[in-house]
């Protein structure tokens, strides 16, 4: 998906600026930021996915998944940086220094082609987000969503949707009323709302990063899974940490009945750790304190 998204915005990018500095809209140049910024950030997104897949070892004996999370975060400084803040610089910079606009069909042309397949990505994501049943509606499917590299396209194409409407009408306007004003001042906004994109997948990351728990419906079915076995008469709030999209800690408190055999604790262990893993495949590490 990252890839196919990165193609995209590389031609469309090349195109917006083609178009910027024919037709010298200052929106239009803030959405070919927008587009170079977004092939930066799949290509960050995709180095993190690949350090992210490295084995443990003696300096990470957990891994590094969390690589991912980490350079998600560097992508939504990226965005509220390089896009949100070029974006409004050069918005505020025609202000200061208005320029008369050229003639507005292609950058119309181009602004519609790339609504098409801003829209495309968005849409192949948003089936693939709901193809994971995360429950909620669809901001709390992203904030529920432990995948970077998903949630990220969402948010960077919804913005790039936005974007795009708001390039138009500042295009638009410009010519309708002879100032160029509304272009430059569609600059800003389309800056705004890429620094708003910016926080919002800092935000996301940043709970990532802490070590956020798994979600709240595989903790809950993890306490049903142990708390069935006929052995276990107490089961604590299990503690989990989300390392990556498809790896979660898990650390497990429970009490056995009274009277059970040495044999049946290793094998209750046993047990529990095998059915948890077949039910989750991605709780890769098990740790259980047995009383």
């Amino acid at each position: 998906m990252l890839y196919v998204a990165a193609g995209a915005n590389l031609a469309i990018a090349a195109t917006k600026f083609v178009v910027a500095a024919l037709s010298g809209s200052s929106a239009m140049l803030s959405e070919g930021f927008h587009s170079l910024v977004d092939i930066g950030n799949e290509a960050l997104m995709l180095v993190g996915m690949g350090r992210s897949r490295r084995k443990p070892d003696q300096d990470f004996p957990f891994g590094y998944s969390r690589e991912l999370y980490f350079w998600s975060f560097i992508v939504a400084m990226l965005l509220f940086g390089g896009g949100g803040g070029m974006s409004i610089l050069q918005g505020v910079t025609r202000l200061r220094h208005p320029i008369h606009l050229g003639a507005p069909f292609w950058t119309y042309i181009v602004i519609a082609s790339a609504f098409v397949f801003e829209a495309i990505s968005f849409f192949i994501a948003l089936q693939e987000m709901r193809r994971r049943r995360i429950p909620g509606r669809l901001w709390q499917k992203i904030h529920r969503s432990k995948d970077p590299s998903l949630f990220t396209v969402l948010i960077e194409d919804f913005a790039a949707l936005l974007g795009l409407v708001v390039a138009a009408l500042g295009v638009y306007l410009t010519h309708a009323f002879h100032d160029p004003a509304f272009d430059a001042g569609a600059s800003v906004l389309i800056g705004l709302i890429l620094c708003f994109a910016g926080i919002a997948l800092a935000y996301e990351s940043r709970g990532l990063l802490l070590g956020e728990s798994a979600s709240p419906p595989i903790v809950a079915d993890i306490c049903r899974i142990v708390g069935r076995d006929p052995r276990i008469s107490v089961v604590r709030a299990p503690l989990t940490m989300q390392l990556g999209p498809s790896d979660i800690l898990l650390n497990l408190d429970v009490e056995f009945r009274q009277g059970i055999s040495a044999k049946d604790h290793v094998q209750a262990i046993r047990d529990i750790e095998d059915e948890v893993r077949k039910a989750h495949p991605s709780i890769r590490r098990i740790f259980i304190e047995a009383r």
